[in-house]
């Protein structure tokens, strides 16, 4: 019998949530994961399971933190899963693994004459007259209009995605007093469910089943809210795997959705010795629906519209490495390094995503050098210096063309400022240089030290983390200097990650070292 795979969470932000796969799952800190990890400890790729014939796989993809299996790291080699093993990524993220059969994991699909004891189709306009009055068109109870007000207040003052979405879940489970909630929202052109917050209020065990598929798919289908008061009364439900995991004895699904479309679902839920939900309940979680709608819309546009923005930096670097590969590999590593370095800065999450987004546009500028310069297989003439060093104004006027980029403008136009006040394109000394373009500064100087040449080998890691040393104070923010010679093993284990085949193009830049002797004496020029 082929057989799924559940990784349930169980601590911190995890604790409840629950993936699931026949094949794959991915997991790290990129978005586009299968498991995306909001945990600093954990790496942009940091592991991977897979299904084969011989059962389940795990493979640590390089992590700098590394994954444990039932607390032994993992090694090279794949590591097989057995149900109830223990796994953990980086220093938080907590998982138990379950493996289930897969025609007990799919629900049967809810026949259309399964006990649903009262269902609401209002149209959104109608729905949201339920924020003030209830289905009898009396005045809401203080604390309910409170919630509902409130709801309102979050869409005025929260743009993070995930945190509206918690911030609405937990006040339905409050307000509504259930065990649990959940709210899932379509997504991909099928308009599949996806989980997307999870809530849990009284009495619930964090290791049970966060949401009925079956339920909120037929909610989202249907495209009405629905009040199951007694599943156990319902032969289907009652036999679901979903609902006797979870302990479920009465469940609400209502519909999330807006004039142009259907968003999702919030799935709440009670247990069997609380009072199940009735149809006055039904009726202020379909007002709540209806009144967060449009924002949870607005929400997920605006996670789109930082997508698009994301792939725009993208295409923009993409368009340097066109000219020069060395670049794009360059800017790659780069970026990665200075993450590694902000983040032992500890500096805010706001400085940590503008190097995440200006390091790859750092040498941007280059698009206005002349090929007869920037591919040139050897040494720059003074004069070809010159002009080379022009890369950095031309980045900051590129980037001022595009607002949403201007806080990105210090980084390209100062990550070739010294400390002691002999850099270029302005001569700023000390502090007065922008501190994202200090940090940005140690980790190019590092990539180019290390990075071989055409006509020359790059520096072994150890000169280079002595070069580093060496020009602290000098070339380099001191602070910035001592961070990165503290993370050196993280930076050797970035290089291993980034590492690709060596490419015959010259660096088009200048180079870091102008002169580099076989005894690794060298004067750093930026």
């Amino acid at each position: 019998m082929k057989r799924r795979i559940r990784l349930r969470g169980i601590t911190g932000e995890m604790e409840g949530k629950v993936w699931e796969s026949q094949s794959l799952l991915q997991i790290g800190r990129l978005e586009s994961l299968d498991i995306p990890l909001d945990d600093t400890s954990v790496s942009r790729k940091h592991a991977a399971i897979r299904a084969s014939d011989r059962g389940w796989f795990l493979r640590d993809l390089n992590s700098t933190n590394g994954t444990f299996v039932n607390g032994i790291r993992v090694t090279n080699d794949e590591c097989r899963l057995e149900a109830r093993d223990i796994i953990q990524f980086g220093s938080k993220a907590t998982f138990l693994v379950e493996l289930l059969e897969e025609n007990k994991q799919l629900e049967t699909p809810i026949p259309q004459q399964m006990m649903i004891e009262a269902s609401t189709n209002t149209s959104y306009e109608d729905a949201l007259q339920g924020i003030a009055y209830d289905r009898n068109q009396c005045i809401r109870p203080d604390a309910q209009l409170h919630t509902l007000l409130r709801a309102s207040h979050y869409l005025g003052h929260l743009q993070n995605e995930k945190e509206l979405l918690a911030a609405i879940l937990n006040d339905a489970v409050n307000t509504l007093d259930a065990q649990r909630g959940a709210i899932v929202l379509a997504e991909g052109p099928k308009a599949e469910l996806h989980l997307r917050a999870l809530a849990t209020g009284r009495g619930d065990p964090s290791s049970r089943t966060n949401f009925s598929q079956s339920l909120a798919q037929r909610c989202f289908n249907q495209g009405e809210s629905i009040l199951c008061c007694s599943v156990q009364s319902d032969p289907e439900l009652a036999k679901a795997q979903s609902i006797h995991d979870g302990a479920m004895a009465s469940v609400l699904c209502v519909l999330l959705r807006t004039p142009r479309r259907k968003l999702g679902v919030i799935h709440l839920d009670r247990n069997y010795w609380q009072k199940p939900f009735s149809e006055d309940d039904l009726h202020l979680a379909d007002a709540l629906a209806a009144s967060v709608s449009a924002g949870i819309e607005c929400a997920h546009l605006l996670r789109k519209e930082r997508l698009l923005f994301r792939n725009t930096i993208k295409v923009l670097a993409e368009a340097v490495e066109m000219r020069d590969h060395y670049t794009g590999q360059h800017t790659d590593r780069v970026t990665q390094y200075s993450l590694l370095l902000g983040r032992d800065l500890n500096l805010s999450n706001d400085d940590l995503e503008w190097i995440d987004i200006g390091t790859p546009l750092h040498d941007i500028g280059k698009i206005g050098i002349d090929d007869a310069i920037l591919r040139k297989p050897d040494k720059l003439t003074a004069e070809e210096f010159k002009i080379m060093q022009t890369h950095t104004t031309m980045g900051a006027q590129i980037l001022a063309t595009i607002p949403d980029l201007i806080p990105a403008i210090p980084i390209a136009r100062s990550h070739h400022e010294k400390w002691d006040g002999t850099g270029y394109p302005d001569r700023l000394k000390g502090e007065a240089i922008p501190r994202l373009a200090r940090v940005v500064a140690v980790a190019d100087a590092f990539d180019a030290m290390t990075s071989d040449r055409p006509y020359r080998k790059g520096l072994s890691t150890d000169v280079a983390f002595a070069e580093v040393e060496r020009q602290k104070g000098r070339q380099f923010d001191p602070e910035c200097a001592v961070h990165f010679l503290a993370i050196r093993q993280r930076i050797e284990k970035e290089m291993t990650a980034q590492a690709a085949p060596l490419d015959n193009t010259r660096d088009p830049s200048e180079s870091p070292l102008v002169t580099i002797t076989k005894t690794a004496k060298s004067k750093l020029v930026g």
